[in-house]
């Protein structure tokens, strides 16, 4: 830090009508000291030599013989007077120089004697040094022995004393004297200059330039008993140059001004502004000129003083809670604050004493975008730094001209929590001690325009139960039981594995339940049904429960509605104890506009793109984020692994893919702007997305990611460095979203039997790309809201055809090549739309309720699907791969009928056959492989006890050696109304 001029802090604090004289400029002094010198100049020649003789009393002294110890003295002595042999001096003179001159300092601090010491000042500013009693010389020189850790022996004449300034601090006092003030004039520390090193010139003309005559032997003993008591007192570091304003005056060389220890005015103001960037350099302890310089800003309190040791010294008020004082110490100490308030007394660390919490590395990772822990380095962490518990903030805010942390620890008034700026990087930091779990907070940040915005943390690991925003501190105590079902996962990639997936949304599934009353009933649920693996819509935080976690405020907290982090943990391991996966919705396509979020952060555009075409979001209302940006791709891709990591996460389903790829998603011409190659892709985003998965598919073995994409881009499904035909990169998801296999079949449903014929290849036409991607049929949420009705509902006819067609479509679900996914209330055939209000209708399934069987019948369906699905593995390990399909029948438009067969890479076959027809067709044959003996029905929806009419075929079917569909056997069947039937080998 540079020293600053003793000037340049604000004026002590009078009394009520006490004037406050002017500080003498450094005209004045010089001044003042040639005309004292003048007429003493020949008695200080006289006694030059004594004095020289008498400075240096030193450890090499005492360890010479007696006969060489003034020899010894001389010459540590000519050494200390000139600057270019001190410097070259060996370690152990220096040392020795350092010790006498610390001592001459501590002895000769100015302090504040009284009123009744007053005529005494007065007399003392009359007399040279030699005025001093014998008595008071060693009055001080024991004291100054009791206070040097170093055990450094002093004698002084009174012609010594004469040279050099003193500067004390009175025990827990607030009215101090300023020695280069009037007498009546009250400072927290005095200012005055101070002697660092020894004269060069004549010691009569040293003793008047530093005001030695304001000086009193008997203050200067009563400071050091009492305001340093067995503290090392001592000067600035050797070589420390003098004050820019010190040199302008003219200051002999040998003489070392001291600096005002109070705030600077422009750092004052920056700081009361919360407009300062590096507030440590100005606040906490600093080694200056003259000692070292205690400096706090404590808003509100009545004092504030420092505790090191025994030392107990309280600093100066200077106004607007900012309090300074200057100790005469020769380095930093272990200290402490003593902070009182109205009513409240608080023993604290001091928060800018400490070193930054983030390192270079931290720092380099940030900026270049590759810092895949981010979580670990920005947010608010409780911890233990250099000895002494806290939490440690940090945030990214480039454009703040300031960044303050609020919250209640310090009564939402963050003036007194400054952070720093960690230099280019945009990174605010700073770490309170004393600060620990379960505190709320925010970022007060002060924009370019000077204005001021209270932001919640946008890396916060847990938040306020909305409505509320604020961020909490917390830290995770959980301990996992799922080891077995993480070494497990990785086994067998997801897209050759069994994968049937139950779709909830928490807060509504069982609404009032929290995360650990969810874990006693979901996980037996869904394992009782089959399915593989739970989807859970976002369970990231967000303000509006209307969007379904859609919109995203709190990207790395799950939703404070039903708990805590560590309870979303216990529901993540109960689930994974019974064996079941665990996928969340995650949403890095756009973010809500809530002004305590994300929206302008710092100022301006940040998260989002900095362009207003390319930020905001047609559909939504909400801003896009610049996926060009490193430190936005990095929150990102690091939030993506965070879920994984820190949750267990087994697989994130991507929300809103196809409005990240293409620049004119939903936007008209004119409303876009093109890629540098004059195309509508987005080249930030399909880049960002391919970082995302390669790095969590090598960072988490056995996760999976999925597209929700809704359009033909080539390669979703494909490794990022295999190149298609459109010159990209596959964009390296694990499975896709099947959004045509979804409306086309749906589309078909929904017409009346009579008509299906027309529609016969909104069925057949997914098997023309099934193997381009590896894909997800999904029956999901989308489909069962806003007017769309619930999946039973989309059925035509009476109550019966309706859950016959249901369970037939269920069969074809199941049996289609890809992975399956069903969202809850459709499990059970709920007849009205899903509310995120009530949930789904769980009194169908009360046994008291008339038709209790006919949606539970559709329910056991669902179990007996998952249940055949899993044993069967030609349903699922061929998934992506044609050899694993072939035809039997897919032209039977006129008879509504599709018929095909799955196959294992053994080559072991399942029969799948749909009627969509409310009308048995007896004996209808169909071609199958002649090596089959006969066939089982293994499953068929219209059995009676899933509400069916019960048209089935108890015994195996014999192939005839009849051709039939180009194959060399056939086998005739009786295919029920509106079902579908699994054969396998008998």
């Amino acid at each position: 830090m540079t020293p600053r001029p003793e000037s340049s802090g604000p004026r002590p604090k009078g009394t009520a009508g006490e004037k406050i004289p002017e500080q003498p400029t450094a005209a004045q002094r010089k001044s003042a000291a040639k005309k004292t010198a003048v007429p003493k100049q020949a008695a200080a020649k006289k006694t030059a030599a004594a004095k020289k003789a008498a400075v240096k009393k030193t450890a090499t002294a005492e360890k010479a013989a007696p006969e060489k110890a003034a020899a010894a003295k001389k010459a540590v002595t000519k050494k200390a007077v000139t600057k270019k042999a001190a410097a070259a001096k060996p370690a152990a003179a220096k040392s020795t120089a350092r010790k006498v001159a610390a001592t001459r300092t501590a002895a000769a601090q100015p302090t504040d004697a009284g009123p009744a010491t007053a005529a005494k000042k007065t007399t003392a500013k009359k007399t040279t040094a030699k005025s001093a009693t014998a008595a008071e010389t060693a009055a001080v020189k024991s004291a100054a022995k009791k206070a040097t850790a170093r055990k450094t022996t002093v004698e002084k004449t009174p012609a010594e004393k004469a040279a050099v300034k003193k500067t004390a601090v009175k025990k827990t006092v607030t009215k101090k004297s300023a020695g280069t003030r009037a007498a009546a004039v009250k400072a927290a520390v005095a200012p005055a200059t101070s002697a660092e090193a020894p004269a060069k010139k004549a010691p009569a003309k040293k003793a008047p330039a530093r005001k030695t005559a304001e000086k009193k032997a008997t203050a200067v003993k009563k400071a050091v008993r009492k305001a340093v008591k067995k503290a090392p007192a001592g000067k600035a570091p050797a070589g420390k140059a003098p004050a820019p304003e010190a040199a302008a005056q003219v200051v002999p060389p040998e003489m070392e001004v001291a600096v005002s220890p109070a705030v600077g005015p422009q750092d004052r103001a920056r700081l009361l502004d919360g407009a300062h960037h590096d507030p440590h350099s100005v606040l906490g302890a600093h080694p200056v000129p003259g000692g070292i310089a205690f400096r706090a800003f404590r808003p509100y309190a009545l004092s504030v003083t420092v505790l090191a040791g025994e030392v107990r010294a309280e600093l100066h008020d200077d106004g607007e809670g900012f309090f300074s004082g200057l100790l005469p110490l020769t380095e930093v100490p272990e200290y402490r604050l003593l902070v009182q308030y109205e009513g409240t007394l608080l023993e604290t660390e001091d928060a800018y004493r400490f070193l930054p919490t983030l390192g270079d590395l931290d720092l380099h990772l940030i900026g270049e975008g590759r810092h895949e822990e981010l979580w670990t380095a920005l947010g608010a962490h409780p911890t233990t730094h250099q000895g002494v518990t806290g939490t440690r903030f940090a945030v990214w805010a480039p454009n703040a001209r300031g960044v303050r942390v609020a919250g209640t620890f310090n009564f939402w008034d963050g003036a007194g929590h400054v952070m720093r700026s960690l230099g280019s990087s945009g990174v605010w930091e700073l770490f309170l001690p004393d600060v620990g779990e379960g505190e709320l907070y925010k970022f007060e940040i002060t924009r370019p325009d000077g204005s001021r915005t209270l932001r919640a943390d946008p890396m916060a690991r847990r938040t306020e139960v909305p409505p509320a925003t604020s961020s909490v501190i917390t830290s995770s105590h959980y301990e996992w039981g799922d080891a077995e079902w993480l070494e497990r996962r990785a086994q067998a990639p997801a897209h050759e594995a069994p994968f049937s997936v139950y779709e909830v949304h928490l807060p509504s599934w069982r609404p009032g339940l929290t995360y650990r009353q969810l874990a006693e009933q979901l996980p037996a649920y869904v394992k009782d049904l089959g399915f593989t693996h739970v989807e859970l819509m976002p369970v990231a935080e967000h303000p509006f429960g209307g969007s379904w976690g859609y919109q995203v405020t709190g990207f790395y907290a799950p939703t404070a509605r039903l708990g805590t982090p560590d309870d979303f943990r216990y529901l993540v391991d109960k689930l994974h104890q019974a064996g079941i996966g665990v996928l969340m919705d995650w949403v890095p396509a756009h973010f809500p506009r809530d002004a305590w979020a994300l929206a302008e952060f710092d100022g301006r555009p940040l998260y989002e793109h900095e362009d207003p075409l390319r930020a905001a979001h047609p559909d939504w209302g909400t801003l896009e984020f610049d996926f060009g940006r490193n430190e936005v791709r990095n929150f990102l891709v690091a939030n993506a692994v965070y879920w994984c990591e820190e949750f267990h996460i087994d697989g994130l389903r991507v929300d809103a893919v196809a409005s990240m790829l293409y620049l004119d998603y939903s936007r008209e011409p004119g409303q876009w702007t093109p890629n540098e190659h004059g195309g509508r892709e987005n080249l930030d985003a399909v880049a960002f997305l391919q970082e995302m998965n390669a790095t969590v598919y090598r960072r988490v073995p056995g996760v999976v990611t999925v597209a929700e994409e809704s359009t033909a881009w080539d390669g979703v499904t494909r490794a990022t460095h295999h190149k298609g035909p459109s010159g990209f990169g596959g964009l390296g998801f694990g499975l896709k979203w099947n959004m045509g296999w979804m409306h086309d079949s749906l589309q078909y449903m929904s017409h009346e039997p009579v008509y299906r014929k027309y529609h016969h290849g909104e069925m057949t036409f997914s098997m023309v790309y099934a193997y381009s991607e590896n894909y997800v049929l999904p029956i999901s949420h989308d489909e069962v809201v806003h007017g769309k009705g619930s999946l039973v509902s989309k059925m035509p006819g009476d109550w019966w055809q309706q859950r016959a067609g249901v369970r037939s479509y269920l069969g074809f679900m199941w049996a289609h090549p890809g992975k399956q996914l069903l969202f809850m209330g459709q499990e059970f055939a709920q007849g009205a739309e899903w509310s995120e209000v009530h949930g789904p209708d769980w009194w169908l399934l009360d046994p008291g309720y008339g038709a209790e069987a006919d949606h539970r019948g559709v329910r056991d369906l669902v179990r007996d699907l998952n249940s055949v699905y899993r044993a069967t593995p030609a349903l699922w390990r061929l998934d992506t791969d044609p050899a694993g399909f072939e035809w039997i029948v897919g032209d039977a438009a006129d008879d509504n009928v599709l018929a095909f067969l799955r196959l294992d890479p053994e080559g072991n076959p399942l029969l799948a056959v749909s009627n969509f027809a409310p009308v048995i067709r007896h004996d209808y044959r169909l071609g199958v492989p002649e090596e089959v003996p006969a066939w089982h029905e293994v499953l068929n929806t219209d059995a009676a006890r899933y509400g069916g009419s019960d048209v089935t075929a108890p015994d195996p079917v014999k192939p005839e050696p009849q051709p039939w569909h180009g194959r060399p056997a056939s086998i005739r069947l009786t295919l029920p109304p509106l079902a579908t039937v699994w054969l396998r080998p008998a």
